[in-house]
């Protein structure tokens, strides 16, 4: 059996689990970076009987998996970059890998720090040879937002409380007594945008999900507020949040996701010194990667066992 490890980037794959302990002949190998044309990843991966990716970095459509005929199992963080109906009629199994929701919490935290007091700025001018160039803002009495308040949301608004911000949330399913279980209180979308300082957001990607945030709720934040986005990229238009970063109606943003990843190197977000970048590092720690490779191990031992595990049920119909 060969096994195609993608988008390794770090070249973390091979260290953080024992695939030495799957059977004998078992073919491991890892690519350490990414492809976008569909041709291209066909004559890279159309000898692999298995494939294990990360998260939605390379989406496997109907055209792509159709020239798989070798592929038999596909793992990754999630099925939103696989067309399920395609993968059931091709016979190809799919399986999930897990990993820390704490990892993507702290990768916001550290987004809204940077973001309050201008640590990357400061980095830069003391570089340059300047020391203290800017002023920043303390989260202490200030209001955190947050924009879907599941497990993810839950954790920052417990971050938001310890650092004495006031918490409140909104999405289309809370109710008034669960924001109340996680240190929040429910507010309208608009009241939402209108009273942050900070607003986070985290919703899943999905059609309902697509360009919620666009110029209208911009609009109606401060001037003086920050948006952190470590969620996906296409919850924000990303025209809307050009336009507004670019005329200074919002303070600034921290980003770690994109429309496009990886992100386009003359994307107009990299010539702007009010957003502060992150390369899709949300669920990226030691820690999540040897639960979500440990988990490939798992999955691919038990598959050729014939007994496979986490496996994400056709859909239905």
């Amino acid at each position: 059996m060969r096994i195609a490890l993608i988008e390794d980037y770090q070249d973390e794959a091979r260290s953080s689990a024992d695939w030495g302990s799957l059977p004998a002949g078992t073919e491991v190998i890892a690519f350490h970076d990414h492809m976008e044309d569909e041709d291209a990843l066909v004559e890279r991966l159309r000898d692999f009987d298995v494939v294990v990716g990360v998260r939605q970095r390379t989406w496997f459509t109907r055209s792509l998996l159709q020239r798989l005929p070798n592929l038999k199992l596909l793992m990754n963080g999630g099925g939103a970059a696989i067309d399920m109906v395609a993968a059931a009629e091709q016979g190809v199994t799919i399986c999930t890998l897990g990993g820390t929701n704490t990892a993507t919490a702290e990768q916001t935290w550290a987004l809204t720090l940077a973001l309050a007091r201008n640590v990357v700025q400061e980095d830069r001018a003391m570089r340059e040879g300047r020391w203290q160039t800017t002023v920043g803002v303390g989260l202490e009495r200030s209001t955190l937002g947050i924009v879907g308040l599941g497990n993810l949301g839950g954790q920052v608004a417990a971050y938001g409380k310890a650092f004495g911000m006031n918490v409140i949330a909104w999405s289309r399913s809370l109710t008034p007594e669960r924001a109340e279980e996680k240190g929040a209180t429910l507010v309208t979308k608009d009241e939402l945008f209108e009273r942050s300082d900070f607003i986070s957001v985290h919703v899943s990607l999905s059609d309902a999900s697509r360009g919620l945030i666009g110029a209208r709720e911009l609009g109606l934040m401060k001037p003086t507020a920050f948006i952190v986005n470590t969620s996906r990229g296409p919850i924000i238009e990303e025209a809307a949040l050009l336009a507004a970063l670019r005329e200074r109606r919002i303070a600034g943003a921290g980003l770690d996701v994109y429309d496009v990843e990886p992100i386009p190197h003359d994307h107009p977000f990299l010539a702007l010194d009010n957003v502060v970048l992150a390369p899709h590092l949300g669920f990226v720690t030691k820690q999540s990667y040897g639960i979500f490779y440990r988990h490939a191990v798992e999955n691919i031992a038990a598959f050729i066992a014939g007994a496979p595990i986490r496996v994400v049920p056709p859909p239905a119909g």
